[in-house]
């Protein structure tokens, strides 16, 4: 019997991706746990890998495809003893449209239509929690689970961060550990119609030429989300202006200790940003929430995203619970997310969530600077550049390193005197960067 190879839901606000790369080609010998094909989400690009044995029959979607909606067939897999003629049979069967139900006659206007044929369903996918949060799991667990009827949500997890994982589901499998998922009614829709080809706006008069650049579906997310951010969020600004040469003097005092070898560091401004912001979100916890119109959701663990460019548009790795971290190990692990976040190998745990986002684009000379919030949190701090400004101190005109820091907050969540506190205690910590030590 043929397996249907679907276009997988890999982040929990992808609804189309692109088919990036095939590792296969028809006629390939697949393993459960082969990776085939790699697809580029509204993030970055994951590994699609194979779930069940068998050969490559039929690639119905070719690489380099994009708009391609999730649960859209993609590919056929050929078992044991079928040959082609199976595979195209398969994609021929999964890609017809229902029949279009024959005209009546005018006179009989006033009876019911008859009803099309229904759409034919995809693969049944593993459900989210019932208490509606998102899930975490391979796809091929995700497989795994429906085919052997077991509620997934009720698989302990052993990845990363709770990742559930193809040992999780054999582990419930031959122990028993999870009830199998009840049956339900699938409701039958008929697939959507594929959206018309967006015009392009007239070209500006006597503008010249130009070069036509294609959208990626990272940069469009991020087109949707931030017009949405703009347009939904009651946002404000609060700004403060901090002097940071004790804070450079113990980067420089602290980077010339670092060892040599695996354990080596170079500490930058950025690093102690972090360690600022997660402590002062300790202290003022009220800026790490959401909103809902139901309650304000605060959460327990300080996660901080930092905004980072990649050749696509912008993402944001997440350093969890970056208040129980220390410089050096924020240090080292920022590199790295940045890094990966770059090569678009982040897993989706690492760049979904957080609490708080931090945008710094002080290394380009930038002085001082707005960022849009980034859903569903409600703060992100905008970090400008340290410059030598005249300053007066104690009625005196002196010289200090100025950086300017905006917080841009959402005012549902959080009011402006919370906000006002938060920069207090944030410009106090990084005026005395001893305390980030204590």
């Amino acid at each position: 019997m043929t397996v249907n190879i679907l276009m997988p839901a890999l982040s929990p606000t992808m609804t189309e991706g692109k088919l990036a790369k095939w590792n296969k080609s028809e006629g390939d010998e697949v393993v459960a746990g082969d990776v085939i094909a790699e697809i580029e989400t509204d993030k970055a690009t994951m590994e699609l890998e194979a779930v069940e044995e068998g050969v490559l029959g039929k690639i119905v979607v070719s690489e380099g495809t994009e708009g391609v909606a999730v649960n859209a067939l993609i590919a056929v897999m050929l078992e044991d003893g079928e040959d082609a003629s199976a595979a195209d049979a398969a994609a021929s069967s999964a890609q017809t449209p229902a029949p279009e139900p024959a005209a009546q006659p005018t006179e009989s206007a006033t009876e019911p239509a008859p009803t099309p044929a229904p759409a034919p369903q995809p693969t049944p996918q593993a459900a989210p929690a019932s208490d509606g949060t998102r899930l975490f799991a391979s796809p091929l667990a995700k497989r795994m689970a429906a085919d052997a009827g077991i509620d997934i949500s009720a698989v302990p997890g052993s990845g990363p961060h709770g990742r559930i994982v193809k040992t999780d589901v054999e582990a419930a499998i031959s122990g028993g550990g999870a009830q199998a998922a009840p049956e339900q009614a699938q409701p039958q829709t008929a697939a959507p119609a594929a959206p018309a080809a967006p015009s392009l706006p007239a070209t500006i008069p006597s503008a010249g030429s130009y070069t036509e650049i294609p959208n990626s579906n990272i940069r469009k997310i991020i087109a949707e989300r931030l017009t949405a951010s703009s347009r939904d969020i009651p946002s404000y600004m609060v700004t403060v202006d901090c002097e940071i040469d004790k804070l450079l003097e113990m980067r420089k005092d602290l980077n010339g200790r670092s060892p040599e070898g695996d354990g080596a560091y170079k500490i930058s401004v950025n690093d102690f940003i972090v360690r600022a912001v997660a402590l002062t979100m300790r202290k003022v916890p009220g800026v790490n929430a959401s909103w809902t119109e139901a309650a304000i959701l605060q959460y327990d663990d300080i996660d901080v995203s930092i905004a980072v460019a990649t050749e696509d548009g912008l993402i944001t790795p997440i350093v969890r619970n970056a208040d129980q971290k220390g410089l050096a190990e924020i240090s080292i692990e920022m590199k790295d997310l940045a890094m990966r976040a770059r090569e678009n190998k982040l897993m989706p745990e690492e760049f979904q969530g957080g609490g708080f986002t931090i945008s710094n684009l002080g290394m380009f000379g930038v002085k001082e600077f707005t960022s849009i919030i980034n859903p569903p949190q409600s703060c992100i701090l905008s970090v400008g550049a340290g410059e030598q400004r005249p300053v007066v101190k104690e009625g005196a005109l002196g010289i200090a390193t100025v950086m300017t820091c905006t917080l841009a907050s959402d005012h549902r969540t959080v009011d402006g005197a919370l906000a006002a506190q938060f920069l207090k205690a944030f410009k106090a910590m990084v005026e005395d960067p001893l305390t980030m030590l204590l």
